[in-house]
């Protein structure tokens, strides 16, 4: 029995883990929308954070645990409402520093004026950290590229799941990168830079909102 991924079995993991990660969803979107509200540090910085938050789940899915967090209708209703509240306050807090006057100082997401990177970072954790339907995704697709002839299950899965992190992290950093190279421009001009605020603000209550619905 091998202990390490083979190179097929990791190309194929890769590949459909890149589709995945880039295809449009809420976390994109909210990478999407704060880079382009806050910058290039701010929209990598919490996109670091969603990415990392995945070894949260790769650790629960490897140690059987998120299957029993899924199977239990009140964990599972419990994290879905903390994470949808939490998602809701950010979306308040960036609303909240668009009202500020133009030319007063750019707000960041959150309920201060300047939220640092680590914030941020602190931020796009707790967000994916806590998410139960990431915790179902991560037990419904790493499972999928687990070969069982190579024994080690659990091991398997926390290769596949770091490898998901890994390429995680390059595909937000770089939304970020981009969205938030797009937003410094526009932030040139304060009242825009207020109305970025605002539609960031909106996407997380929406995401938020939606994640706080049945179902």
């Amino acid at each position: 029995m091998d202990a390490l991924l083979s190179l097929p079995q990791l190309l194929a993991f890769v590949g459909a883990a890149l589709l995945v990660t880039a295809a449009p969803g809420p976390d994109n979107l909210m990478v999407l929308s704060l880079g382009l509200a806050r910058g290039r540090r701010a929209g990598m910085a919490f996109g670091s954070g969603c990415a990392l938050g995945c070894l949260n789940h790769t650790v629960l899915a490897a140690l059987g645990v998120g299957a029993l967090i899924a199977a239990s209708p009140v964990a599972f209703t419990a994290l879905r409402v903390a994470g949808g509240l939490y998602l809701v306050w950010i979306g308040i807090g960036a609303m909240r520093a668009s009202l500020r006057p133009a030319g007063a100082g750019a707000g960041a997401v959150g309920a201060v004026p300047t939220d640092p990177p680590r914030r941020l970072f602190l931020k796009g954790l707790a967000v994916n950290a806590i998410n139960p339907k990431v915790v179902l995704f991560f037990l419904a697709f790493l499972p999928q590229f687990v070969e069982p002839a190579r024994g080690h299950a659990a091991w398997q899965i926390a290769q596949l799941g770091l490898v998901f992190t890994l390429q995680a992290l390059l595909v937000f950093g770089a939304i970020g990168w981009f969205a938030g190279g797009v937003g410094e421009r526009l932030q040139r001009r304060p009242a825009l830079g207020q109305w970025l605020d605002r539609i960031a603000g909106l996407v997380f209550v929406g995401l938020g909102l939606r994640l706080l619905a049945p179902g």
